[in-house]
């Protein structure tokens, strides 16, 4: 028997090589097409797959790339079987979609309606919580005074406790200037809310007003700023938070030490 009538027993479809001879597009294509000329290493990639869609739908929270590379098997090409798995879910009724370096299940979006009964009506957030969320969002990391500087009105604390109890939002660190301020920034939470795979797909300003979300006659000078690629790694003028600075701001208990 051949080496395609081999593989052609295996339950995973791989896309055929072009009329013109031409591999895929993408390197997870590639990689695809190569397994499929060696029905061993298919087969040890098809294994992987199942063992990955185990560990994501067991998973409570998102699981990230790194925590798979180390569940999997060595040699294994993450990126390749999270793509194959993603192709696999991509027309049921859930789907395999990614929040900024991990991997979640998630209702298909056009069946979202099916859930509506079974969901928790959240209450909706106060207009001046959308503006400091839109603000942190697109000019983290950000200090309390530039957000205050940003909308042009004082921010109450209560706002951005709100903000944090949604786990939206987070403090990410101290910036290096007098009084050392707490700079804020969004979380792997926000994304996979707003279903965004990462920071940098926000919409844009040609999106906003699009969406109406901006008035036409908008100062010629203004800007939309673009978030940082990493929204985790601190920034030059930033410290990160210590066990005293959590202490301080109430997040941490204090250690009692003994006499």
């Amino acid at each position: 028997m051949s080496e395609r009538a081999n593989a052609s027993v295996i339950p995973f479809k791989v896309d055929d090589e072009t009329e013109d001879g031409m591999l895929g597009e993408t390197p997870a294509e590639n990689q695809a097409q190569n397994f499929s000329q060696n029905p061993g290493e298919r087969l040890h990639m098809a294994e992987a797959v199942r063992m990955a869609e185990a560990i994501v739908f067991a998973s409570a929270e998102p699981v990230s790339e790194k925590q798979l590379a180390a569940r999997l098997p060595d040699g294994i090409n993450i990126a390749a079987a999270m793509a194959e798995l993603q192709q696999i879910y991509a027309r049921r009724g859930v789907n395999l979609v990614r929040v900024s370096d991990a991997w979640a299940f998630r209702t298909a979006g056009d069946l979202a309606f099916l859930m509506s009964r079974d969901t928790v009506q959240q209450r909706k957030l106060s207009r001046a919580a959308l503006e400091v969320l839109a603000i942190i969002a697109y000019h983290q990391p950000v200090t309390r005074a530039e957000i205050e500087d940003i909308r042009g009105v004082e921010t109450s604390k209560g706002t951005l406790d709100t903000l944090m109890e949604t786990e939206w939002v987070k403090m990410r660190g101290r910036r290096r200037t007098p009084g050392r301020p707490v700079t804020y920034g969004t979380t792997d939470i926000f994304l996979d809310h707003f279903a965004l795979e990462e920071i940098r797909d926000l919409p844009g300003m040609e999106e906003l007003k699009g969406a109406g979300l901006l008035s036409g006659r908008m100062p010629s000078n203004f800007s939309i700023p673009l978030p940082p690629a990493d929204p985790d790694a601190l920034t030059d003028d930033e410290d990160p938070l210590t066990d005293i600075d959590l202490e301080e701001l109430g997040l941490l208990t204090p250690r009692v030490e003994d006499d």
